[in-house]
């Protein structure tokens, strides 16, 4: 593992971690985090260390305003992510490791649907969790208000800690609609999703399956929670993502 930063277009400095194989890389991804999470959520760094023990390196990073990156999480919005993910490609390009897969938990999982049809050197696109709507987050975002602003803004309660959500989050989240973007997505899609899944239900899972185009997969990753927090569900996971993904991104298949 290396530290990968890089900075984004806005000026802010986001800082990343790049989980490479013993050997040289036979393809590149980069991991979206889930909502208000960071690079290191056991999610992401399962599955990330997992990817690269089958030879794909992954760059994990936290989104603006988050973690250890630059910039105030009140004025990030969804599309903000979307454009760090496009950032980070270019970022991965310049270092001659152009990705070649996208993966993406829960929110991460859309913002990385949405980014895929912005970078041309990405070939196939996978999520974990996701909603199949980002304004699905919005249900979220109520339950967990402490405090509500006169200017539409709010401060909501998650893991512990405070966050101030600018009232144009909200609105950023309603105007971008996967459903009216899949169908144009053109490259291969897998959705993994739990059964179980208390955050975002599994009737996600088929609204994002009905509205994409073939080639697209499903699969069920039974007794699950939502944050992987079991180790076995993130190494199922990533040697599945790791054997769908030999079709289209790796040279060689995983060992």
């Amino acid at each position: 593992m290396s530290r990968f930063d890089f900075t984004n277009r806005d000026g802010h400095n986001l800082t990343g971690r790049l989980e490479l194989p013993q050997g040289r890389p036979k393809s590149y991804a980069i991991f979206a985090h889930c909502f208000t999470c960071s690079k290191n959520v056991k999610a992401a760094t399962q599955v990330s260390r997992r990817l690269a023990e089958q030879e794909i390196g992954v760059l994990r990073f936290d989104f603006t305003g988050l973690g250890n990156s630059e910039g105030d999480f009140a004025n990030a919005d969804f599309s903000s992510n979307v454009n760090d993910l496009i950032d980070a490609a270019s970022a991965l390009r310049e270092q001659d490791s152009a990705p070649s897969l996208l993966v993406g938990h829960s929110l991460g999982g859309a913002a990385a649907l949405m980014a895929a049809a912005e970078i041309d050197s990405i070939r196939a696109v996978a999520t974990i969790g996701a909603p199949g709507e980002p304004a699905h987050v919005e249900r979220l975002i109520n339950s967990t208000t402490t405090t509500t602003h006169e200017d539409g803004s709010a401060t909501i309660l998650l893991g512990g800690r405070e966050l101030a959500i600018g009232s144009h989050f909200i609105d950023d989240l309603k105007k971008n609609r996967i459903a009216n973007s899949l169908p144009a997505l053109k490259k291969p899609l897998m959705i993994f999703h739990s059964p179980v899944d208390e955050i975002v239900s599994i009737g996600n899972a088929r609204q994002l399956y009905e509205a994409a185009r073939h080639p697209k997969s499903f699969i069920s990753i039974d007794g699950a929670d939502h944050m992987l927090s079991n180790p076995a569900d993130a190494r199922f996971v990533a040697a599945t993502l790791a054997a769908w993904a030999f079709r289209y991104v790796l040279t060689e298949p995983p060992q």
